[in-house]
């Protein structure tokens, strides 16, 4: 199903300063919006799209928790993606982005699709990053959330990952070019760098070690590695990924608000259910554990997955239970 196609056609100033002369907003929803429906809202991480249902099978969608029957569910692509909003194959010198960008947008479509309370936020990893500058920007607004493998800021160790990225794709001399497949080799190999941290040792050592002692070439963990990479490189776009990565690093929720971290979560009065993955390496469990110890109305869950961070879109039955669970416990 192609997304819904939003065009705003006034002046948006990002956080920079800079404007974009007008927006286009890729977004798609599942079921009919009535006064007094429920609204569940998604925000969607790194390199997905707004087809959350396809995304997110088994959570979001026809026969899950999240159906189109109990709720009015929304997920917008984000700006500066490849998928339909704004970005940087549709506009001459994309200028930076923050995640504060990203939820602005988020509420121009909020008010254009007329919602006035969002029931549950949902978000993962960058998702969840939108999801908690959303309940600050908007803490009347933002009834429920449910966050899973996120964090309140970006870490050291994240943002030296997406340099090593972002350092890939600048070693491709065509990144720059104004193509669609401009930079894939270098988007192939930051691919590469990213799934190590979406997964781990452990998974990797069940699923891709070699059965056979004498095979010395094309080794089973070397073709999923470039399998992988592309796969993202025909589905997603190097410029995009390049900027993203920037826009995750500037993920620091206590910026322009005093400046601590710990206060400013305090500050979230949300109900929110978070989720951590023990064996999640990219954004572990301890993130997790920081932000529901300073958040008053958060809980913490931990799951055991041997999928690492990739955990949070594939351990649907596990996040389905806790989640009823905790929905079922705030009636």
């Amino acid at each position: 199903m192609d997304p819904v196609i939003y065009q705003y056609h006034q002046p948006f100033t990002l956080e920079s300063g800079i404007s974009l002369p007008k927006l286009k907003i890729a977004y798609h929803y599942y079921g009919e919006y009535t006064p007094g429906k429920k609204v569940a809202w998604v925000c969607h991480a790194l390199t997905a799209n707004s087809d959350v249902a396809d995304w997110w099978k088994g959570l979001v969608g026809e026969g899950s928790m999240i159906n189109p029957n109990d709720y009015f569910i929304v997920c917008a692509n984000i700006i500066g993606s490849c998928y339909g909003s704004t970005g940087p194959m549709s506009v001459d010198q994309f200028p930076m982005i923050t995640i504060r960008d990203m939820v602005r947008v988020h509420i121009l479509l909020r008010h254009h699709l007329g919602i006035e309370s969002i029931d549950l936020l949902l978000g993962g990893s960058m998702g969840g990053y939108q999801a908690l500058e959303w309940s600050l920007m908007e803490p009347n607004v933002i009834q429920k959330m449910f966050l899973i493998a996120t964090a309140a800021a970006e870490s050291a160790w994240a943002i030296a990952i997406h340099t090593a990225q972002r350092l890939s794709i600048e070693a491709d001399n065509t990144w720059k070019e104004a193509k669609p497949n401009a930079g894939a080799k270098g988007l192939k190999a930051a691919r590469a760098i990213g799934m190590l941290t979406y997964r781990n040792y452990d998974i990797f050592k069940e699923k891709q070690t070699e059965t056979d002692a004498e095979k010395v070439d094309d080794l089973k963990a070397a073709s999923y590695i470039n399998y992988q990479g592309d796969k993202l490189v025909n589905r997603f776009n190097a410029h995009s990924y390049w900027l993203l990565t920037k826009s995750m690093d500037s993920h620091q929720l206590a910026r322009g608000r005093g400046g601590d971290l710990k206060a400013t979560l305090a500050s979230i009065q949300t109900p929110t259910l978070i989720i951590g993955i023990n064996s999640d390496i990219l954004c572990p469990l301890a993130e997790q554990k920081f932000m529901e110890a300073h958040m008053p109305n958060a809980s913490l869950v931990a799951i055991d997955s041997m999928y690492g961070h990739d955990g949070f879109i594939i351990e649907t039955a596990q996040i389905t239970t806790h989640l009823k669970a905790w929905l079922e416990s705030l009636i």
